[in-house]
């Protein structure tokens, strides 16, 4: 990440620029609206709820299964970036995300408007991946993390406008109009996307492999070879130590914000903590306000100070956890607005946190394994937010609403994401350095016979 690391796949240096950051601008249109239409059921869950008659495990099943098909695409997708290139992965993306949204506005049954939000997720899978992928290639790798985290802010300004437009439009104008209002802005990012987007600057192309290489063609590993090319792309990434950090990492930091602004956060709020909705939308537009400041400062940290990663990770997550367990055992019936306002505002770090994720990813991997990587990293948040969106709602019907026993599953998985943070962490950092130093190649790492650790 910082010009002495080795790059297999591009000549050089990407000089960024005005046309890469219009290009970068494109793309991250296409992952704003993106965002629009996942998170737009975050703020129609009780409308939801009263739409299609379900109680709330049901209503967790929406964002579950958006979420499932959208973490089980993160590999398909890397895999597809790095064969097809961004632009072919991000058109088809954005034609099914729209597709999606609109078979949600229109859907007169709760089957049809699951199958909706599945293609809604699949859409919105084969964004967020291309988007890394086009900063990797325009941008130089010193400006990796802040170019991660600006896609991740304007995604998060996604989320707002869920918040601040969409919930009111819905309210007045009704489901149908609201939804199917909405998914224009499908068809409105597709136009400059087909025209003008492309996958890298001239001259900055993939370079071929040479004959005999891994992956090239009639070499062990290339397409119609044994193993193909995606075994060799998924076994080789996974090898790095840097790759299973940044998915554990991802794990363990984005889901407590993630499951709060998806689907539980206004129930939350409104049901167990007796606001009003108008308030309760409020809250939630502050983490995402909080999201999109910490979004900036935690870009440049990490960008001038990679050592500030893992401290910067195990900070959020244990700040988070101490907001959440102040929140839960407040002994009063409800917490006091102050104390939420405080766990909105910390919420607000879990997705620039979860960012660091792809800063350990990044450098373990050359750019012809960048999708897939990032892709395994990706998979990670979406895991623990559809474990967490399942077993609130599960635990909630099973309690009679009891909302402190149902979100105490996020000290669960918590716990878990930290163990494996600190396994990992020695061997990941312990390589990279490596091949900062030059003595480790970018390639996949050499079998030791050791077992390895996921």
């Amino acid at each position: 990440m910082n010009g002495a690391l080795p790059r297999t796949g591009l000549p050089e240096d990407p000089p960024g620029g005005r046309k890469a950051l219009a290009v970068w601008g494109i793309g991250v249109a296409v992952y704003f609206v993106a965002v629009i239409f996942r998170t737009s059921l975050g703020v129609a869950g009780l409308d939801a709820a009263d739409r299609f008659h379900v109680n709330a495990s049901a209503l967790a099943t929406f964002s579950l299964l958006q979420l499932l098909v959208y973490a089980g695409m993160q590999i398909p997708v890397g895999l597809m970036v790095d064969r097809l290139g961004t632009k072919k992965v991000l058109t088809l993306g954005a034609v099914l995300f729209t597709a999606g949204q609109l078979g949600f506005a229109l859907s007169p049954s709760y089957g049809t408007a699951l199958a909706a939000r599945a293609l809604l997720g699949c859409g919105d899978a084969m964004t967020f991946i291309s988007v890394l992928r086009l900063g990797t290639r325009w941008f130089p790798a010193r400006r990796g993390p802040l170019m991660a985290q600006l896609a991740g802010l304007v995604g998060m300004a996604g989320n707002l406008v869920s918040t601040l437009v969409l919930a009111p439009v819905l309210h007045g104008v009704g489901w149908t109009a609201a939804f199917a209002g909405s998914a224009v802005a499908g068809l409105v990012v597709l136009v400059p996307l087909v025209l003008f987007l492309r996958d890298h600057p001239e001259g900055h192309g993939p370079v071929p492999r040479a004959a005999g290489a891994p992956g090239a063609p009639g070499a062990p590993g290339a397409p119609g070879a044994p193993g193909g090319f995606v075994r060799r792309q998924i076994r080789e990434s996974w090898a790095e130590p840097g790759t299973r950090l940044g998915l554990w990492v991802h794990f363990t930091t984005q889901f407590p914000a993630m499951v709060f602004l998806l689907l539980w956060g206004m129930p939350f709020l409104v049901e167990a903590q007796g606001l009003s909705r108008t308030t309760a939308g409020g809250l939630l537009t502050l983490v995402v306000a909080s999201n999109m400041a910490l979004g900036l400062v935690y870009g440049q940290i990490v960008g001038r100070r990679q050592s500030a990663r893992i401290p910067l990770a195990l900070g959020t997550v244990g700040l988070t956890a101490l907001l959440w367990a102040a929140v839960l055992v407040y002994p009063g019936e409800r917490a006091p607005m102050g104390l939420l306002v405080a766990l909105c505002l910390v919420l607000g770090g879990c997705g620039p946190a979860s960012m660091i994720g792809f800063d350990f990813a990044r450098p373990a991997n050359p750019a012809e394994r960048q999708g897939t990587a990032s892709g395994i990293t990706n998979m990670g948040g979406f895991i623990a937010s559809m474990t967490t969106l399942l077993a609130v709602g599960v635990l909630l019907d099973a309690t009679g609403d009891n909302y402190r026993i149902a979100f105490s599953t996020v000290f669960v998985l918590e716990a878990l994401g930290v163990l494996r943070i600190v396994r990992l962490r020695g061997p990941a950092l312990a390589r990279e350095a490596a091949r900062g130093r030059g003595t480790v190649p970018a390639g996949p790492r050499p079998p030791t016979g050791s077992r390895r650790t996921a």
